[in-house]
């Protein structure tokens, strides 16, 4: 495996073994699948054990959750051999913490710089900017206000997601500074549907960063 950057990068909404594999291959701190049902990405429990199965110890396994209850988050955890849960829409950050004894990535809509301190507020073990797209709750390819987010950079441990594509994630990483990035539709061929060729150019990228 080659070795990973000083960013770390997370492939989010994998729905085949091959997906996860070759995002390994390529160097991912984490591979995720996505348990809800509205998203173009979703996997069930059953299918979502089997994309991850392969997936190595050293690498993060993450399930990405919409208003979904602690004790929901537990069990569905336990079965398909998480390490961390994501979590958008309404969310109880304690709760999902001390139901599943896991690390928490906070997914916040950034509407602006007052949702820096807010996301601070519920203690996650990491923040996830992603772009704010009514109704939605990321996977859209739409990019949040890079500029903004970097004129008030936070100070604790946060990602970026939105729009992040192999032709401008070496911009974002120089501008925003984050612990990780996090990509979805920007290395698909469709919703989905991964293209390995643009996650490896991904991965290319944010080396050169």
């Amino acid at each position: 495996m080659p070795g990973r950057s000083v960013v770390d990068v997370k492939f989010c909404g994998l729905t085949t073994p091959g997906q996860a594999e070759a995002c390994v291959n390529a160097g991912a701190w984490g591979v995720g699948v996505i348990l809800a049902p509205e998203s173009p990405r979703y996997v069930d429990v059953e299918r979502a054990t089997e994309v991850l199965a392969g997936v190595p110890d050293a690498v993060a396994r993450v399930g990405v959750f919409v208003d979904v209850r602690p004790a929901d988050l537990a069990r569905i955890a336990g079965r398909i051999g998480l390490t961390h849960v994501q979590l958008h829409g309404i969310a109880d950050v304690a709760g999902a913490r001390d139901a599943t004894g896991l690390p928490v990535i906070l997914a916040v809509p950034f509407t602006g710089v007052e949702v820096i301190a807010s996301a601070a507020a519920q203690d996650p073990d990491l923040v996830l900017f992603d772009a704010a797209v009514p109704g939605r709750h990321g996977g859209t390819g739409v990019r949040l206000d890079w500029a903004a987010l970097a004129a008030a950079r936070p100070r604790f441990a946060f990602g970026v997601a939105g729009g992040l594509r192999p032709d401008n994630v070496t911009q974002a990483i120089r501008l925003l500074r984050p612990t990780f990035v996090d990509v979805s539709s920007g290395v698909e061929s469709s919703p989905g549907i991964k293209d390995h060729d643009k996650v490896n150019a991904f991965m290319t990228a944010v080396r050169s960063a």
